[in-house]
């Protein structure tokens, strides 16, 4: 067997630094330190790995040299890049766009229109969609349109009238085929971003009762009466109620809602991942969103932001994801625009005079995972001697395996990984992340 290794260690300055061996047969009779792979053994498949399309990114694209954004999307959806396979675009504007907007100021949906996305969001969507056709897309709402709701305004919560069920459905339908129109396919819908927070920006609330029945008495029909495919996922909320959620809609829309999305913020959980996924095997997963660093953009913070993704991508793979979806692909140097200043992280940013850009260490830990765990892989078993090492392991549908390997520790790790009698044997620096990919 041969082994790929890739390395990303800040500490010695290696950003997928990538050699090729082969097993080492001299440790052969090893019996410690092992990490032992059954690729036999086979659990969740994934959909794809990725990130969102703002109208900040597509902001921050407008800004620079047309030969600039064009290796900024290169470098997120090209083989060579981190190979992005599945993204989230907003359906309206969500606090990162540069100004509120909806694509319907009155109850006439005639008058729908999504004119606005084509400044900034349906350009940089189409372009990664040239690089990587095969490019999977959800779609989230942060707000429906003011005129719709209680409060009438897109921002602090509020709730979607009931008497505007109906045009909703209709709303995001037309939203949907729309995007069709374009050449732009929608495979997937969150019914809402954040149902449990009221924000400053754009948000709207939702009990899992209210979510399941307008999914089951109105979304669904609506798309089925208009021959759209998209499935439907509910929550798109952290974590820690995620099981609870769960249960409460798959009790009343079972049949049109296909999954639960979440986000991170409220931390790991992981255990809520897995009992979701025990409780309701045929159900999807999907890590939506995740961003770092808050306006607090310091050098010494970046293998703590990175970590942070490893941590997460990792538990949350290991516990029975499909799909995880990270936060803005592209913002300036501040970590924006966003229209309430609620700046945040991004694996690559501009510099401040917009002539180049800085892709941050989460980008290449991202890339440990969405550059080598391709659309279709299954997650393998495996046993390991230590916790010291976080891990997860996948096979791709060409039978490649792909181990990726994390050590948050401040001392090395030596590990022996096995696989069919053969060892491979080697050294895990302190915050250092290893993906291994290994073929017959």
């Amino acid at each position: 067997m041969k082994i790929l290794k890739i390395e990303t260690n800040f500490k010695r300055n290696l950003f997928w630094e990538i050699h090729e061996q082969k097993f080492n047969g001299k440790f052969k009779n090893q019996e410690r330190e092992l990490i032992n792979l059954y690729p036999e053994i086979e659990f969740q498949e994934i959909i794809g790995l990725g990130g969102a399309f703002t109208e900040a990114s597509g902001y921050c694209l407008k800004q620079v040299d047309e030969k600039i954004a064009d290796n900024i999307l290169e470098d997120y959806f090209s083989e060579n890049g981190l190979n992005y396979s599945f993204c989230r675009t907003p359906i309206g504007s969500s606090d990162f766009s540069v100004s509120p907007y909806s694509y319907l100021k009155n109850s006439n949906i005639n008058t729908f229109s999504v004119e606005r996305d084509e400044h900034y969001l349906i350009p940089m969507i189409k372009t990664a969609l040239e690089k990587n056709p095969n490019l999977k897309l959800l779609a989230s709402p942060w707000s429906p349109p003011a005129f719709m709701k209680s409060n009438k305004m897109l921002i602090l919560g509020g709730k979607l009238l009931e008497k505007y069920d109906k045009l909703y459905a209709q709303y995001l339908a037309k939203y949907i085929l729309e995007y069709q129109k374009r050449k732009m396919k929608i495979d997937y819908l969150t019914l809402q971003n954040e149902p449990n927070a009221t924000q400053v920006w754009e948000s709207c609330l939702y009990s899992a009762e209210e979510e399941a029945k307008f999914a089951k008495d109105y979304l669904r029909p609506e798309f089925d009466q208009n021959g759209i495919q998209t499935k439907i996922l509910a929550w798109d909320h952290n974590k820690e109620k995620l099981y609870k959620r769960a249960k409460e809609t798959f009790e009343i829309a079972d049949n049109c809602i296909v999954g639960m999305a979440m986000h991170w913020y409220s931390g790991d959980y992981f255990e809520e991942i897995g009992l979701v996924r025990r409780q309701f095997p045929n159900k999807l997963l999907i890590h939506t969103e995740g961003c770092t660093g808050y306006s607090h953009f310091r050098k010494e913070d970046e293998i703590q932001n990175a970590e942070i993704y490893g941590h997460d991508m990792i538990g949350d793979l290991e516990a029975g994801i499909n799909g995880f979806i990270d936060w803005n692909m592209i913002l300036d140097y501040k970590g924006g625009p966003n229209h309430k200043r609620n700046y945040c992280n991004a694996p690559i940013m501009l510099s401040k005079d917009n002539k180049e850009y800085v892709k941050n260490l989460t980008y290449y830990y991202i890339g440990h995972f969405s550059k080598y765990i391709k659309p279709g892989a299954k997650k393998i078993a495996y046993s390991r001697f230590t916790t010291n090492i976080e891990m997860t392991a996948f096979k791709n549908l060409d039978d490649s395996i792909v181990v990726v390997l994390l050590n948050r520790n401040d001392f090395n790790q030596e590990f022996n990984l096995h696989l069919n009698g053969e060892i491979y044997h080697d050294n895990l620096d302190s915050h250092a992340i290893l993906t291994f990919i290994i073929r017959d």
